[in-house]
């Protein structure tokens, strides 16, 4: 057992000696975050790569975590979707619809990278440990992370992580179900009931590429009721309504 355990730790010790200072930092990262040491840290080093930090490769293509984040986001929806599904049999589409919204939304997302320090180790326009202020950033590196792991340890190794290291660990359901933060679903249910015309129009954009900031417009019956600002077009849109539901006294439950 101790033969065993001591090609263990060469084999550990050996891989991490042939990266560089900063290559064995994150390394000791992936290691914290998944319990493993990397296989291939190629793909967890593009997971944290920024697109305003993108670098042309070999045959012309600009790299960045932007593929990653797609498939991330796809694998993570998924995991998230079985989980609900197996813990809520009894549950309607639309209640498992409306969770795993909430658990895997931007802001959630964001949060979520921020205790895990992901936002330490993304690359942004060059600087290495950049913890800015565009909002989205952490939770697409999230699902970059995600998709790295599936690529680096398959999609079984990956099922646990996110369902152990992510879902069991920081996500409390019952608080997730209770508190309600829709507020552009509550603003249209209250204008179906109220039969009044609603719609959201973004009346403007600012910023650059990778940090734009937009404002939204909600209008009630054709007239400009609440504006709302927001580093998407969702979260301007949720941003006014937010304000038009607090100016109406809307319960948000």
């Amino acid at each position: 057992m101790g033969g065993i355990l001591n090609q263990l730790l060469f084999n550990f010790f050996n891989l991490f000696r042939k990266y560089s200072e900063e290559d064995r930092r994150l390394a000791s990262a992936i290691l914290r975050l998944v319990g493993k040491p990397p296989k291939n840290l190629s793909v967890y080093k593009l997971a944290f790569s920024h697109p305003s930090a993108s670098k042309l490769n070999h045959v012309g293509f600009k790299e960045s975590n932007e593929r990653l984040e797609y498939l991330g986001d796809a694998i993570l929806g998924a995991i998230v979707a079985d989980y609900l599904f197996r813990k809520y049999p009894y549950e309607d589409e639309g209640f498992l619809t409306e969770i795993r919204s909430r658990m895997v939304n931007r802001e959630s997302l964001n949060e979520l990278a921020h205790k895990l320090g992901l936002d330490t180790l993304i690359v942004y326009e060059g600087n290495r440990y950049f913890k800015g202020a565009y909002k989205s950033m952490g939770g697409d590196a999230l699902e970059a992370f995600v998709g790295a792991v599936y690529l680096d340890r398959g999609f079984k190794f990956c099922y646990q992580f996110v369902l152990r290291k992510l879902i069991r660990k920081h996500f409390d359901l019952e608080s997730i179900i209770s508190n309600n933060k829709n507020y552009k679903s509550i603003i249209i249910e209250w204008a179906q009931r109220e039969s009044k015309e609603l719609r959201f129009e973004i009346i403007k954009e600012s910023g650059t590429k990778h940090q734009k900031e937009f404002v939204a417009q909600l209008f009630i019956n054709d007239e400009p009721f609440a504006t709302g600002v927001g580093f998407s077009k969702k979260k301007a849109e949720q941003a006014s309504a937010q304000k038009a539901c607090e100016f109406l006294k809307l319960n948000v439950i």
